[in-house]
This record gives structure tokens, sequence and C-alpha cells, in this order.
């Protein structure tokens, strides 16, 4: 079973007297372990389909599946229950409490799940150790470098131990260093702990290191590609000097 699935989804807002399209009739699906990638130029939809991945908005036609629950059956109760089990994410600014040290800021999710602050300081120790800052639990964020704060939203996204991960744009305050090394975080949470991640990027640079790279053109899904179509180009790219973080 898919954890998402998008049917014939299509999304549109009002502006004044206007009636702005940011999806039209998309078909998609996340499987268990995808490590999936959104691209495209700014106002193609991106955020857009990530809020709808999120349960954070409805579709304005089709029909969007969480874990095979149709999503617009369900009242405010169950889809706050599934968001909380279902979802970490990861934000473009980190979002993290400055007066809060490193350990408060993972663990401040499981207060919602009501646990011992034993098992709350548990899980976040692990989470730190596994994005490696274990010997920085007492920091505050800004004692930080960018990448070190980026990798605390990373722990804080998965101390839940959720379903699926998403990020919109989580390399976009990183340096070009930083942004690869989260990646390949990432990518090795997604390998070796079968951590499902959906992120949004327009740093052309990191799709040689994502699994599938789903293009959005104007609302419409243009394209879902196997990395390998891209790794090619990718890497003469970088090499070149061509490419460039937006």
């Amino acid at each position: 079973m898919n954890l998402v699935e998008f049917k014939s989804v299509s999304k549109r807002y009002r502006l004044g007297e206007l009636e702005v399209t940011a999806l039209e009739q998309v078909d998609f699906a996340v499987a268990r372990g995808d490590f999936v990638a959104l691209t495209g130029p700014s106002g193609s939809g991106k955020t857009t389909m990530l809020n709808l991945i999120g349960c954070l908005d409805y579709p304005s036609d089709g029909e969007i599946r969480v874990l095979g629950q149709p999503v617009n059956q369900l009242d405010d109760r169950s889809l706050d229950r599934l968001r909380s089990q279902t979802y970490g994410i990861i934000f473009q600014n980190f979002n993290l409490i400055p007066v809060l040290t490193a350990l408060e800021n993972v663990a401040l999710p499981l207060y919602l799940h009501k646990l011992p602050k034993s098992e709350m300081d548990r899980r976040a120790h692990r989470a730190l150790e596994s994005v490696g800052l274990s010997r920085f639990t007492d920091f505050l964020p800004d004692q930080l470098s960018g990448g070190q704060r980026q990798r605390v939203a990373v722990a804080r996204a998965l101390v839940t131990e959720p379903k699926l991960i998403l990020a919109d744009e989580p390399t976009a305050s990183l340096d070009s260093a930083s942004a690869l090394s989260l990646v390949e975080l990432m990518k090795n949470l997604n390998r070796e702990q079968q951590v499902t991640f959906v992120f949004s990027t327009h740093d052309q640079r990191l799709l040689s290191h994502v699994d599938r790279v789903v293009e959005l053109r104007d609302g419409c899904l243009m394209a879902a590609a196997d990395t390998q179509l891209h790794a090619e180009a990718d890497s003469t790219a970088m090499a070149t000097g061509e490419s460039e973080v937006a």
C-alpha cells in the first residue's frame, strides 16, 4: 500500500476576483522507502503539492488517500491524529526555538504524544545521534552553524518516528557544502532506516542524489524519472561549474 496517493488532484485559490490554478489533474504516489525530489520554477506548484501531501490543505478536485484513507472523509480530530502519526516536517528556516537547547528542540514534538520525560529524552538523544550531533545536545541554536541547525531540524522531524518526512527547500538557507552534506544525511537515513522523504528543491546539483525527480510546470506534472537519467548530466554540470543554487 502506498503512503500517499493523488488521483486527478487539482487545487485552485481565489485571489480577489481571480481564480488561480496551483495544481491541475495530478496523479502521484509515494511508496514506503521513497526518496523523492519535487522540482520546477517558482510558482510551479511544489509547495502546494507538499501541503496537500501533508494534509495541510484540501484539494479542489480529485482524491487524496493517506495510508489508504480518503482525506476528505476524515473529521478534524482524525485528521490531526493522522498528521501527528504520519509526518515529520523539515522547515527551510529551521524554526528552532532560540531559548531551547538542541535536545529540547528535538524533544518538543513528543509533548503532543504525552510520553514520560525519560522516554522523550531517550528518543531525542537517539535522533541527534542519528544526524551526527550527539555532542551538541546542550547547545543553543545560535551556538550552532547553519548546517548543524538544519540537522537539528532533521532530528526533530525524525523523533516521532514518522512514516514520511516532508521538506520545503531544506537546503535553501545553506551553503553548497552544507547542502550536499544534508542531502547525503537524508539519503543515508533513507537507505539505512527506510525513512521516506519528499522534498522540494531549486538546487539542480542535488538531483543526482535522489531516486525520483518529479518536475512541475505551471501546476502540471511533467516528469517522474529515475535519478540515473539525470546523474550524468548533473555530474557534468558540477564539473564545469554550470550548476547554480537558486
